[in-house]
């Protein structure tokens, strides 16, 4: 490996730990187009709080850029993009494409090309290998190769790491499968898992989240029946837990990158082959719809303590898609603000977490990030997210005599709320 010299595309929430951990070990130039990003880099802080200041200077042979030129002594290059879905929920491969374009510019015969962002089966050489073959004049599996070895990543989780999560590689022939292989094996302590093909990794990779959101969409479908038999699901999800097979989910919003985006990858490509999935959509539709759900619960908890509804103040707790973690990426917490807003309450939002001005930039809404900024007596306030930060507050305290707590997470004391989902 000691004439390899890597090219990590792409420094987000995936591309950027797994740059500084090859960067402790191999060459490694991490690219990203937005130069305020290498900028924050090169100095050492990380706004998506993935990689501790402390982890750079260990990466001694890892450097930052945003210039293409740097890109043509490299011959392996791994693609870090994000793949979202559009306003339909159809696969948007934009980053991805834009990305191969990037790369084909300077590929030469014989390097490697490793994508790692989340795709249907068949993405990889049916979709980016021909505008690698544009853009490079070279020819796929005879000039250049490729390989595939999907993500892991888990924002926010600083137990389950790059190197602490075992990893599945892959290769467009077996010697390159291999040549993957040993690569990742170079950082990745929980060791790899070498696929038999290209397809079958990123078939492994998108089932991995859809398994998730349907086993989700379970318990927020048992949280919608219970709800209105009066029973406690997080009680009857306690009870059932003390069977040693039963499946410690919990109801709640599906948003964030991965979860909420990942299985309309696989229905689409599913559609386009002729099959019609039935119980991955109804799972998403169901988790979809849950903060038009919550909101509305939210309402009739309100009606039920006479608070005009109308004018009322409620305050938001929390708008990153998932606890203790910057990432505001698909978060449905917008859902419950936007419903909210509809029936003509003034909300105010509370993150200490989130960035204002990406929040402003994504959806257009206005945050606070500490608690001098709520000087407010509120008559509704949301539970949305679980940061440790909100469970050492005086929630009491921000609310009027009459009000509503509403505890999406159940993650507060049952003692002071009014309602959780």
């Amino acid at each position: 490996m000691n004439n390899k010299k890597i090219a990590v595309i792409g420094l987000g929430y995936v591309g950027l730990p797994l740059a500084v951990e090859f960067g402790k070990k191999i060459q490694v130039i991490g690219f990203d187009i937005n130069q305020s990003r290498i900028d924050e880099l090169k100095k050492g802080f990380d706004r998506t709080m993935e990689v501790e200041a402390s982890e750079f200077p260990k990466a001694t042979m890892l450097q930052f850029s945003s210039q293409l030129d740097e890109l043509k002594n490299c011959n392996i290059f791994i693609v870090t993009v994000p793949t979202p879905v559009d306003k339909n929920n159809r696969p948007d491969l934009t980053p991805l494409k834009k990305a191969s374009e990037t790369v084909g510019k300077v590929l030469k015969k014989n390097d490697i090309v490793i994508y790692e962002s989340t795709v249907y089966p068949g993405a990889t050489e049916d979709d980016c290998v021909p505008v690698l073959e544009k853009f490079s004049g070279l020819k796929y599996n005879s000039d250049f190769f490729c390989g595939y070895s999907p993500e892991r990543i888990n924002p926010g989780d600083k137990v389950h790491t790059v190197t602490k999560i075992r990893k599945i590689t892959s290769g467009s022939t077996p010697e390159i499968a291999e040549v993957v292989d040993q690569l990742y094996n170079l950082v990745i302590e929980a060791g790899t898992y070498k696929a038999s093909s290209i397809k079958v990794a990123e078939a492994a990779k998108v089932i991995e989240n859809s398994q998730r959101d349907i086993n989700i969409a379970f318990v927020n479908e048992l949280a919608l029946i219970f709800n209105k038999m009066g029973i406690d699901t997080h009680e009857v999800l306690k009870a059932a837990g003390t069977k040693w097979n039963f499946l410690p989910f919990k109801p709640g919003l599906v948003g964030g990158h991965c979860i909420g985006v990942d299985p309309y990858y696989l229905t689409f490509k599913a559609e386009e082959i002729g099959y019609h999935p039935e119980i991955i959509l109804a799972g998403r539709r169901l988790n979809d719809n849950m903060g038009n759900y919550i909101s509305h619960e939210i309402v009739k908890c309100m009606i039920k303590k006479k608070i005009p509804v109308s004018g009322s103040q409620v305050l938001i707790l929390g708008i990153t898609f998932k606890e203790n973690c910057p990432d505001v990426r698909n978060t449905r917490v917008t859902d419950i603000i936007k419903e909210l807003k509809d029936f003509e309450c003034n909300i105010d939002i509370f993150d200490p977490w989130a960035d204002k001005a990406e929040v402003k930039h994504e959806y257009g809404f206005d945050i606070m990030n500490t608690e001098k900024e709520l000087t407010k007596k509120y008559d509704v306030l949301v539970s949305a997210v679980a940061h440790d930060a909100f469970l050492q507050m005086d929630l009491l305290k921000l609310l009027q005599s009459k009000h509503v707590i509403y505890d999406v997470k159940g993650v507060l004391d049952p003692s002071i709320i009014t309602k959780r989902l």
